[in-house]
């Protein structure tokens, strides 16, 4: 009988974390072989459609602590994660592989070309010249532990098994992967997978048409203390979307799913604005432009737009002047401003904004290596793993952190 296929590593997953993973393993340990192996058609997939295709790549946050803050689930395991690889790391691995990374003003770091398919170029690149075999539509059909404390893979479009001295499982979300049943059989426990990063759908009269208004900086909370979020918000035609809300439903996905995403929601539209300084500029309208329409006076930065559906909503006519409203109408109104309460019917999730909370668990993992704890030889790295981080590039960082360490790992065993 002929030997079966021998690797030093076998990579389950053609995505980023995949990817890095056997670049740096192949930095690392010259001469050691490493395969990928993808079940879909097309690798790279999630670097092509994020970011609106410009793929972000990371975040210009270079204090391993203050990183950490952004990761909902596993920012404890991530802050000394971070200390092995950071942004700036990053940023210094694309440079020497020729792709350089510019910062925009909110911390996210792309290419300066602004295209997701330079990152995967430069990866497919990297790939060719360090001799990894990129095998796609190859799904795992099946993984056991041989007597050399090796692993035999099993993967549909392949008729002979395929031996691994390591494995490393990079698949990306595992809600509803083939893999799960593998996975158990191996002992390795899940924390249940939910959404997370979505947009809130909701209906109501005081949005209605006004798909495409954006305003710079809400909070936004659930009805409940200690669950505020702030950033910019953009009403879209089914909802509620921007960084504001995909923070704040990154934080809560649990508790969401548990209501099936129906919950209430307060959006505080001028969260840099006491009530108190509400009330005085309103006074001052009354008193120095009492003939003036309330509807034509927005307070900045609420767009004309934003501030008349504001308005409208407070039960405020439109022919109404500052010098007619009545003290009940302007205590409305200032409800409406700093805590306007909202219904979410459901969620709509972007292609680009796709993450899942949940995936093997932290504990059974080894931070200081991404070696299972129970299975020598087996790696997680990137979001199987139950970790993820809010919008920005921190998904991504992440990803190259977990792959740099796995990788160091393997190449010393």
């Amino acid at each position: 009988m002929a030997p079966l296929p021998q690797l030093d590593l076998a990579v389950i997953g053609g995505g980023a974390s995949g990817f890095f993973t056997a670049l740096q393993y192949a930095e690392m340990a010259p001469g050691k072989s490493a395969a990928i192996f993808e079940k879909g058609n097309q690798f790279l997939q999630k670097v092509r459609i994020s970011g609106g295709g410009r793929c972000n790549v990371t975040h210009a946050c270079f204090d391993p602590g203050e990183m950490s803050k952004n990761y909902p689930r596993g920012s404890r395991e991530l802050r000394a994660a971070f200390h092995r690889w950071q942004s700036s790391d990053t940023v210094e691995w694309f440079a020497r592989c020729g792709v350089e990374l510019k910062t925009e003003p909110d911390g996210r770091m792309f290419p300066v070309t602004d295209r997701s398919e330079t990152v995967i170029d430069c990866f497919l690149k990297r790939a060719r010249e360090s001799g990894i075999p990129l095998h796609q539509k190859h799904p795992l059909a099946g993984i056991v532990r041989d007597g050399d404390g090796g692993f035999l893979l099993e993967f549909e479009n392949l008729q002979t098994p395929v031996r691994a001295r390591s494995v490393c499982i990079a698949t990306g979300s595992l809600k509803g992967s083939s893999l799960l049943d593998h996975l158990r059989k191996l002992e390795q426990t899940l924390q249940p997978l939910v959404p997370s990063l979505f947009a809130f759908n909701v209906n109501d009269p005081r949005i209605s048409g006004l798909a495409g208004v954006s305003h710079p900086n809400v909070s936004i909370r659930l009805e409940r203390p200690n669950t505020a979020r702030q950033g910019p918000l953009l009403i879209t035609h089914r909802g509620f979307s921007g960084p504001a809300v995909l923070r704040l439903s990154a934080w809560e996905a649990r508790d969401l799913a548990a209501v099936n995403h129906h919950f209430p929601f307060i959006i505080d539209w001028l969260p840099h604005m006491k009530s108190d300084a509400i009330e005085s500029q309103f006074e001052s309208n009354r008193k120095n432009h009492g003939a003036k329409l309330v509807r034509n006076s927005p307070i900045t930065p609420l767009s004309r737009r934003l501030w008349e559906r504001i308005v409208s909503g407070s039960g405020i006519e439109d022919h109404m002047t500052w010098g007619q409203l009545p003290k009940a109408s302007i205590r409305t109104l200032l409800g409406e401003l700093k805590s306007a309460r909202f219904e979410a019917e459901g969620k709509t999730t972007n292609k680009d904004e796709f993450v899942t909370c949940g995936g093997i668990e932290r504990k059974i993992i080894d931070f200081r290596t991404m070696q299972s704890r129970n299975v020598p030889g087996l790696y997680f790295v990137g979001e199987c793993i139950d970790i993820d981080g809010i919008t920005g590039g921190f998904n991504f960082q992440a990803a190259w952190t977990t792959a740099h360490i796995a990788a160091t790992d393997i190449a010393t065993r």
